[in-house]
């Protein structure tokens, strides 16, 4: 059976990923088959400042604005 993959912003609890865990699994049951304990999921923590779009980090997509004279 698969291995997920999930990458995602640091900062979800242990309490989220269990829920997604326990949801993606059904998922994967119900539409591929097989049993859930063949299912893994990994989890990949990605600080904002490590991961960019369009060129820009996303944790200066957070920062305010530059002050303006």
């Amino acid at each position: 059976m698969p291995t997920i993959r999930v990458e995602l912003f640091a900062g979800r609890t242990v309490e989220q990923k269990r829920a997604l865990a326990r949801a993606l699994t059904e998922a994967t049951v119900a539409t591929l088959g097989g049993k859930a304990d063949s299912i893994d999921i990994i989890f990949n923590d990605i600080e904002r400042h490590d991961w960019s779009t369009g060129g820009e980090l996303w944790s200066d997509k957070l920062a305010p604005p530059p002050a303006t004279a």
